[in-house]
């Protein structure tokens, strides 16, 4: 089959718009945090940028899509993009060049363990950042990619994910759990420093985000057809309901509106649609919304207020708890009509799918949260994680760059 002009030209666009949320993503951490931490969240997602990508680059490619080495690994021929190639597809993906298969599914490697930056904000080290980033990659991301994306374990099994519940947001979810638990509460731990120093800049991350996200569900069709036009379709109406539920209970919480609260719901809701965006109707969709709007919204509850584990931007929750819902939602409502080929949920008479993917999610947190506690721990031990006292009450931004937002 030949290159298909509409595809790539998509799958082009798609490329840039997942780049787009990676500085979103700084701008919606930086605005929710302290102003003394901001400039910090943006450095963690800039210089991110380039690190992971350069990462993905030379080894990351092939161990997640190179021939996998007994389902767990991908094997070494690709690296530095090797027989990737520009004028042919890579694999099934044989409509679209295999270089903007590689590069698309680069961005996802970059935004990834980004994600959880937002859990360790305000005090981490930025060598610790360095560090875990790519270590995080290389043990953690690469091999659970190629275990569900790649040809791996658990593809072999059938476990399915559309764009990453299970994957990205899972996986990120559990390490931010993981960083929460190593790293111990920011000092002074409470509402007086939870308090957004700029929801402005939060919200235009959040608007990055969502626009950035067509471009992460819809091109994970890798093609310009109906499956990415109702990956767009679920995606708003699954980031829309959800959004209203944070808002609902927001206001019934605290008798006002909140701002914070309709852009974090924004974010569960897109996050926790992802793995199923492919594979359900519009109207599953509404409904799935709505459960990642209470799922989110009182997994914060739960992890931030009764187990007062310090998840500085609630990713566990956001990500995580959204991620996990999602996933289990192919087991449910994944519909034959949307994708043919694709995996067939409980209400179309497949029970079994709702533990195959439950298996896959169990697997993926499990191994997820136990190599984040061990990657953490071992960069505390040798060059610490945590920033002193001293420079945590100073901030990020003066201590780790010599730089502030704005300057007297």
């Amino acid at each position: 089959m030949a290159l298909d002009t509409g595809d790539t030209a998509w799958m082009i666009v798609a490329t840039g718009l997942v780049m787009l949320m990676t500085p979103g993503l700084g701008f919606f951490e930086a605005g929710l945090i302290r102003f003394k931490n901001g400039l910090s969240a943006i450095m963690h997602t800039f210089s991110g940028l380039a690190i992971l990508s350069t990462l993905w680059f030379i080894v990351g490619f092939t161990l997640v899509f190179g021939p996998t080495q007994g389902g767990i690994i991908g094997g070494l021929n690709h690296i530095f993009y090797n027989g990737v190639g520009i004028h042919e597809g890579y694999g099934i993906n044989v409509t679209i060049p295999g270089v903007t298969f590689a590069t698309y599914q680069m961005m996802f490697a970059v935004i990834t363990p980004l994600l959880i930056s937002g859990a360790f904000a305000e005090r981490l080290k930025y060598s610790s950042f360095f560090i875990f980033a790519i270590a995080w990659s290389l043990f953690v991301y690469f091999p659970l990619a190629h275990w569900i994306w790649g040809g791996g374990w658990l593809a072999q099994l059938g476990v399915w994910d559309f764009a990453g519940g299970i994957v990205i947001h899972t996986s990120a979810g559990m390490a931010s759990l993981a960083a929460g638990l190593v790293l111990g509460r920011r000092k002074n731990y409470g509402p007086q420093i939870m308090i957004p120093h700029n929801l402005p800049l939060a919200v235009i991350g959040a608007t990055m985000l969502w626009l950035g996200w067509f471009g992460f569900n819809g091109g994970s069709a890798l093609a310009a057809n109906g499956v990415a036009a109702n990956a767009l379709l679920t995606s708003q109406i699954g980031a829309s309901t959800c959004t209203l539920v944070w808002l609902f209970l927001s206001w019934k919480r605290s008798g006002k509106p909140s701002v914070a609260a309709v852009i974090n719901g924004a974010i569960s809701g897109l996050a926790g649609i992802t793995p199923a965006a492919g594979y359900i109707t519009g109207e599953s969709a509404f409904v799935l919304g709505i459960i990642l709007g209470f799922g989110s919204y009182y997994g914060i509850v739960l992890f931030k207020e009764k187990l007062r584990i310090d998840d500085a931007l609630d990713v566990s929750s956001v990500h995580g708890v959204t991620g996990i819902l999602g996933a289990l939602a192919i087991g449910v409502a994944a519909s034959p009509l949307v994708m043919e080929g694709g995996p067939v949920g409980w209400l179309y008479g497949n029970p079994a799918q709702l533990g195959i993917q439950a298996f896959g999610i169990a697997v993926a947190a499990a191994f997820a949260f136990a190599v984040s506690i061990a990657i953490f721990k071992i960069i505390d031990k040798t060059i610490g994680l945590r920033v002193s006292e001293e420079e945590e009450e100073a901030g990020l931004d003066i201590t780790q760059h010599a730089e502030k937002a704005f300057n007297d």
